[in-house]
Parts: structure tokens; sequence; C-alpha cells
């Protein structure tokens, strides 16, 4: 069933569990991580970044086939914009259909984030749609940019900032980079930070960067209150390591018969996550009381 994360998200707050968001860019990694949640019957959140949509395949045809994915999926899926940087791409996404955004003006000031933040959640519950923000700064594996100490969400301006901005979820900076660790490192996370905004606001908060965190930061997360765990790097180093390793062994195979590998490679993956974010058979929608 296609839905927004609202309901999912309030669900995975009230009982102390995540939901995985996992970062899809064309329809078979979609495929997979919907195959996946089924195989376990946990909701699921499909992320669609706004860079990829741009430098790929675009939001207008990519957004409607995983639509349909996601309406005769047998477990509740949300199809969430990842990363929107541009208010009027946000924007002309919820008008396309999307029922969950992230509205990311976290490079702006602070007030600026605010602002923008409070206009797009204006739009978007307007139209029963979802928003998530983000208060801090993230880092990147790559070029060695890792997340500093000095990028962390503070605490209080994450409360001040859901509560000005009526947002549904808040992404914070605690210690996880986006892309693959360097094989062996595991992050140190600052786990008062999410305890200290849920404990203000009791929203449902959200970790991006969740590729290669390492196991223990991901439980202690969920334990401090994370409720949406963002992985795509993992997912996607696992196929493309399957497709290499089919090409190696055999270069003639058959393209089609490389992508099934590849896509049953990252099943694999993404049901090791939703085991790990405590979502197992919590598929069905239930009314959240308030």
């Amino acid at each position: 069933m296609y839905v927004s994360m609202k309901e999912m998200l309030d669900r995975a707050n009230q009982e102390k569990y995540a939901v995985m968001a996992i970062n899809c860019f064309n329809l078979e990694s979609a495929h997979a991580t919907i195959a996946a949640a089924e195989e376990l019957n946990a909701p699921i959140i499909i992320d669609l970044l706004m860079e990829h949509m741009q430098k790929h395949l675009p939001r207008e045809e990519l957004l409607p086939s995983i639509k349909t994915m996601a309406q005769k999926a047998k477990v509740d899926v949300a199809v969430n914009l990842d990363h929107g940087k541009d208010k009027q791409y946000v924007i002309d996404s919820l008008n396309e259909g999307m029922l969950s955004v992230m509205m990311d003006a976290s490079e702006c000031s602070f007030s600026e984030n605010i602002q923008i933040t409070k206009e797009v959640v204006a739009i978007a519950h307007d139209k029963g749609a979802t928003v998530e923000a983000e208060v801090g700064n993230m880092g990147a594996v790559a070029g060695s940019h890792f997340t500093q100490t000095d990028m962390y969400t503070k605490p209080d301006q994450a409360i001040a900032f859901i509560k000005q901005t009526d947002v549904d979820c808040l992404a914070l900076s605690f210690g996880s980079s986006h892309g693959v660790m360097p094989e062996g490192f595991i992050p140190h996370f600052d786990f008062d930070i999410v305890k200290k905004v849920k404990a203000a606001t009791g929203r449902p908060l959200v970790l991006h960067g969740g590729s290669g965190s390492g196991w223990d930061n991901i439980k202690n997360s969920i334990e401090a209150g994370i409720n949406k765990i963002n992985v795509g790097s993992d997912v996607m180093k696992t196929q493309s390591t399957a497709i290499h390793n089919e090409q190696v062994k055999d270069m003639t195979k058959d393209f089609v018969d490389v992508m099934t590998v590849s896509m049953n490679a990252a099943k694999k993956v993404i049901e090791s996550y939703i085991e790990l974010s405590g979502s197992v058979g919590k598929a069905a929608t239930q009314k959240i009381a308030q």
C-alpha cells in the first residue's frame, strides 16, 4: 500500500523501533527493497534522492512506476524525496503525488531553515503529506570529509526548530557520515543529542548515513529515539560487488541474469537492516493513539 511516512513513523515512535529508508535510484533497486519488506512483513520507505533524479532518471519517469509498485505491495510503502535542497523542486514533488518529502535547508542559516521548512510544511500538510527536515550538517566519506563534532546538531536548536515548524520528523547529525565507511572504521555517535531532542519534543527522529555505522551504534540510536534510518551506500556497494563478481566469473552472462543476482544481493542486505531496526512484522498500518 502506498502511504505517507507519518503513520508508520508515529507507530515506530510509540513502540520504540525504526523504519528503514533505502535509497533507490531505479526500478530494480525499488523492487528489491519492497521484496525485502514483504519477506519480513515490515513497513518500508523508498528514498529518492533529488540529486539522483536530476542526474539519472528524472522524477517524472521514475516516480509513477515506483508509486505503482508501492500501491501493489503487501506492506506499507512510503516514497520519500530525500535531501530536497531546492524548495520549488520539493513543492513540485508534492504536486507530482509524493506523500513524503525532505526539505533540506540545513545549509542555510538557522532562521532561513525554519522559514523555508515552515512554508513547505504548510503546503504538505494541506495535501496530507509528511515533511522531514534537518538541523545540523552531515559530512561525507568521499574525500575524507567526515562529519566533525562542530557539525553536530545543537539540541536546543533542534527543539526550537520542531516547535516553530511543526515538521513531522527531523534528521539529526550526531556522528554518522554519508557514504561507505572504510573497512574496520566505526564512527563515534553522541546519543545524548538524540535523547535530549526526543525528551523535549517526542517527535520521530532520523539517522542519515546509516551505512557502515556499526550494528551497536544503530541499536543504541534506536534506543535513544531514532525512528527512521537511511541506508543507501551499503546496498549500492553490495549490488556493484555482485555485478563485478558475476562478470569476473563469466563476462558473457546475460545482463538480465547479472541484474537479478545484484537485486537478490541487495534484498539480503536490506533484510538484515530491517531485522536490526526492529520493524519485522510491523507492516500493518494501525491507528496511532493521540
